[in-house]
């Protein structure tokens, strides 16, 4: 757990093309601040991107519309 976080909790992981493995976890931050952490599993490197709500829904929004209009084939 990095320093500041009170807990760090994973709520999904999802298995991505090109062996990638997305974890979806909530951070909860000292005072109770909460992000939603993407963290991107590619061999041994990682990438965390830290959302908060209004940006997490943005692109909640985002990503569903490309998904509407381009379906899987």
């Amino acid at each position: 757990m990095n320093a500041g976080h009170q807990s760090v909790t994973d709520i999904e992981e999802i298995n991505a093309p090109w062996n990638k493995l997305l974890t979806v976890q909530e951070a909860i931050y000292e005072g109770g601040f909460k992000m939603v952490r993407l963290r991107i599993k590619e061999g041994k490197r990682f990438t965390d991107l830290e959302l908060d709500s209004a940006t997490a829904a943005n692109l909640a929004e985002l990503l569903q519309k490309w998904a509407k209009d381009n379906p899987p084939t």
